[in-house]
């Protein structure tokens, strides 16, 4: 996901229906930054996480450092490392996406695609709406809570 030593943030929404072998296309936006092997496993909220393999190697250095005594690394560990497969394009940039996290994301056929920084998440359209319309009222005072009028004035 880099370029010249420089992130490339993923962005954008996308809208694409999962086919009978459980193949998804991946916006071609996005398939440069995942580069040619990548891995999708069980996200939070729902959804399906996509990382490059940089990015997926800075998340298993962070979880190693987890204190494998607390209950709660343990579980998150499992959680996500369980799910976990490393994928590939095909010749027509879809991803073969296995039964268990076709499940876990309650994905039947149409699903959105986003870019959320650095990694794309994929959603059931359904899980999708659901998400925003619970929490379209919310996202000015999140933002608020989140960012001080010095960290970033363009809010």
């Amino acid at each position: 996901m880099e370029e010249s030593g420089e992130f490339q943030m993923l962005m954008g929404e996308f809208h694409h229906n999962i086919d009978e072998k459980n193949r998804l296309v991946i916006p071609s936006k996005f398939r440069n930054e995942l580069g040619d092997t990548f891995i999708v496993t069980r996200g939070l909220d729902g959804c399906l996480f996509v990382y490059s393999k940089d990015e997926w190697a800075k998340i298993t250095e962070k979880l190693k450092t987890l204190p494998f005594t607390q209950a709660n690394a343990r579980k998150f560990t499992r959680f996500l490392l369980s799910g976990a497969i490393e994928a590939e394009l095909d010749k027509s940039g879809r991803v073969g996406i296995t039964s268990h996290l076709i499940e876990y994301a309650g994905i039947t056929k149409e699903c959105v695609i986003i870019g959320a920084n650095d990694r794309i998440e994929i959603w059931s359209k359904d899980s999708w709406d659901k998400f925003m319309s619970d929490n379209d009222e919310e996202f000015a005072s999140i933002a608020e809570n989140l960012f001080t009028a010095g960290d970033y004035n363009a809010l």
